[in-house]
């Protein structure tokens, strides 16, 4: 019986509705993504004088969706933070797409819906160090679906 083909974590690609004036458009250069969680909750319940606790799921709720990359000029998700900074509702639906191998083969896509940039963190800088300056924004997420 023949094993099931694992993928590395490192092939993916972040697209993102509207971002540079596109339907969807791929945002890349991405160094790590985090976050693509779900929980539901658990009601617990009793029936008349029954002496076991029932439980039902009750509402999903997402995690925020973290993405780093390293810094660069392009403001594309920046403008976005600004809209949300400025009392804009700008709400927008996205993609994480799993690659295969070979970089350009899609074997996975997960859809978030109704996502807005809740945090920025500007890079830390040193002027000691020779590392690699890396943003990070934080989407919160209404919905996760695998497609």
């Amino acid at each position: 019986m023949p094993t099931e083909e694992l993928f590395g974590n490192y092939n993916f690609l972040l697209e993102i509705a509207g971002i540079t004036g596109d339907s969807k458009t791929i945002v890349g250069g991405f160094k790590s993504l985090s976050g693509m969680d779900s929980e539901t909750e658990i009601v617990e319940f009793k029936q008349g004088n029954d002496k076991v606790v029932r439980k039902k799921p009750g509402r999903t709720t997402y995690a925020n969706i973290t993405l780093e990359r390293g810094y660069t000029a392009t403001d594309d998700l920046w403008q976005w933070r600004k809209n949300i900074e400025d009392g804009l509702i700008d709400r927008r639906s996205g993609s994480i797409i799993i690659l295969d191998q070979d970089g350009e083969t899609e074997i996975g896509r997960y859809n978030f819906y109704e996502a807005w940039p809740c945090k920025w963190y500007v890079p830390d800088m040193d002027a000691t160090q020779s590392g690699m300056a890396i943003e990070k924004v934080e989407l919160a997420v209404e919905k996760i679906e695998r497609a």
